[in-house]
């Protein structure tokens, strides 16, 4: 296929994730005004879209809990600054098996819950995306399977377009991508469907050219695609995405430096990001721009 490359590219800043770096960086946000902080000077550096996590406060620990999901979405939209709210539906689905030769009962991390109360938050705070992880994968490390079953994905998948939440598709894998179109052949997504190809995350899709060209490949012509790769590579990817016609992704759930020795904040990967885009010949476009693009409706801030 003959590369396109973005003219009109936005940038997409993950927060803070779920994974074990809270201390690994002073950077990594905990509190919801930590984490709302971060996304707003994201925001003020060119972000058009903050993909949000929640985290305990006190340790740093993934979290679940409705009422830090709401201290983050109000914080973030009463801000003086503009910008595209995105929050995960990812938790929920990890099985850490007991070991190989007695994987029951299951260990201390696991985080098992039914689709609706996945995402409750979402329903609580409607942001105008969330995620889909659209696949189930050996994650990461030791026995921890990331659990997204067809029925849950088509359960979560319809609640999301239900409440009018555009679900962004995480593919970590060409399989993903495939599940995905079928979802969008059933009707539980809508045609122009939005997909973040997620590379170099053990044991997903791996983050060298030749796959990852391959995902490229297998999203539909309708749909509108943003990409990211772990550690080193991030800034790599967001030129090689643009080439290949995509939007970026950068942040600190997906790479703690800026350079050799240096940690990064989170408005530094996105500066960083928007000067590589604009140095191709391409623009950075805002959180507008994505809403008409994309078919999204901002939400008010809440009512006092």
């Amino acid at each position: 296929m003959p590369l396109e490359m973005n003219r009109e590219v936005f940038i997409t800043c993950a927060v803070t994730g779920s994974g074990g770096t809270q201390d690994r960086s002073p950077h990594v946000p905990r509190s919801p005004q930590q984490i709302a902080d971060s996304a707003i000077a994201a925001a003020k550096a060119g972000a058009a879209v903050v993909h949000c996590h929640v985290r305990d406060p006190e340790t740093g620990a993934p979290s679940r809990r409705l009422d830090l999901y709401r201290e983050v979405t109000d914080r973030i939209r009463d801000a003086d600054v503009d910008v595209v709210l995105n929050l995960t539906a990812g938790m929920g689905g990890d099985i850490v098996f007991g070991g190989v030769e007695s994987p029951f009962p299951v260990a201390e991390g696991t985080d098992m819950i039914g689709a609706s109360e996945r995402v409750a938050h979402i329903a609580e705070c409607l942001p105008e995306i969330c995620t889909l992880d659209c696949g189930t994968m050996n994650f990461a490390e030791a026995d921890y399977v990331m659990t997204n079953t067809p029925g849950a994905l088509r359960a979560m998948g319809q609640m999301m377009t239900d409440m009018g939440v555009k679900p962004e598709i995480e593919a970590f894998d060409t399989g993903h991508l495939w599940f995905a179109k079928q979802l969008v052949k059933e009707g539980i997504l809508e045609p122009n469907a939005l997909v973040q190809l997620c590379m170099g995350v053990p044991w997903g899709a791996p983050d060298d050219l030749n796959t990852f060209m391959a995902m490229v490949n297998n999203v539909p012509d309708d749909w509108t695609f943003s990409a990211f790769s772990l550690g080193r590579n991030q800034m790599a990817y967001v030129a090689a995405t643009v080439l290949a016609g995509g939007n970026v992704r950068v942040g600190l759930e997906d790479n703690l430096w800026l350079d050799k020795g240096v940690l990064a904040e989170n408005w530094q990967l996105v500066e960083r990001a928007g000067t590589i885009i604009e140095n191709m010949g391409a623009k950075v476009i805002g959180p507008a721009e994505v809403r008409e693009k994309l078919g999204l409706t901002k939400r008010a801030p809440a009512a006092k």
